[in-house]
């Protein structure tokens, strides 16, 4: 599913002395099938961006088109239903959002709020708890016998048990420790691949970003600052230094070797297997 954001604007409590410009002269084609990362700094849009994509929040100004859907600025909008179903957003500690009494009920409970019979969201619990790699003798456990990590990948299946065709990720590895964030992260990408989802990552993992994406948008005071593929955007990683932002552990590696020693590197390197051919080679020119 396509997404496509023309001139959007968003202004909380307008006409109040509140009133606070949150996005401007935001453009943006999120395209069907991709893998998107969306990084910027505390305040730079994000969060506000990532309520338009499934119409949480609808635009003081512009229009976005999700699917065959457009949503304007000053139009009254009816049945989102629609656009909620086709993208699933999965927020910062999903596991928070847990309340039924059983695995099943509250994995259910997505899609049978949005028509879907209880057998055939029963059958949809047991493939979405598959696919995020647990097994179905959970489902009559309570999800607040879990383990944190469990209750997460239970709050996760129930996005994925709406079958959405866009999802859209805020910071999903908040708070795990460095296994379990490759665990979740893999598990989206394979996901990804699989079914072919929109995938729209919002994060401040520079590693993530680098290591998934197809392309990066950066936000910054409200509006789009850059976009590219990951190694457009690395390229150049004083420019994001600059804006406060991070970058990955190897390209930082990288700035090192080249101020202390002047080696110099043809390009950036995104992996640690990258890196080490990139060393290599610039130690040869180095010797000859």
């Amino acid at each position: 599913m396509r997404i496509t954001l023309q001139d959007v604007e968003y202004r909380y409590q307008i006409n109040t002395p509140f009133e606070h410009l949150a996005l401007h002269d935001v453009n943006m084609d999120i395209v069907s099938g991709s893998y998107t990362a969306i990084i910027g700094h505390t305040g730079s849009g994000k969060s506000t961006l990532l309520q338009h994509l499934n119409a949480l929040l609808k635009p003081t100004k512009g229009s976005i088109t999700i699917g065959d859907r457009t949503i304007e600025s000053g139009r009254k909008e009816k049945h989102l239903r629609a656009i909620r179903r086709s993208v699933g957003i999965v927020f910062q500690f999903p596991e928070h959002q847990l309340f039924e009494e059983t695995v099943e009920k509250d994995i259910c409970f997505g899609p049978m709020n949005f028509g879907v019979s209880e057998k055939d969201a029963k059958d949809r619990a047991r493939k979405a708890l598959e696919q995020v790699g647990m097994d179905e003798e959970i489902l009559e456990k309570s999800p607040f016998d879990l383990s944190g990590g469990q209750m997460r990948r239970v709050a996760i299946a129930g996005v994925l048990a709406m079958e959405p065709d866009v999802l859209v990720l805020d910071e999903p590895t908040a708070g795990l420790d460095p296994r379990g964030r490759m665990e979740i992260m893999d598990m989206f990408y394979q996901l990804h691949k699989e079914r072919g989802i929109s995938t729209i990552l919002v994060t401040h993992s520079m590693e993530d970003a680098a290591r998934y994406a197809d392309e990066i948008i950066i936000m910054h005071q409200g509006t789009v600052f850059k976009k590219g593929t990951p190694f457009d955007i690395f390229s150049q990683p004083e420019q994001l230094l600059e804006l406060g932002l991070d970058v990955p552990d190897t390209v930082r590696f990288q700035l090192k070797l080249q101020k202390e020693l002047g080696v110099r590197f043809d390009r950036p390197c995104l992996s640690i297997e990258d890196l080490a051919t990139e060393v290599k080679k610039a130690m040869e020119r180095g010797n000859r």
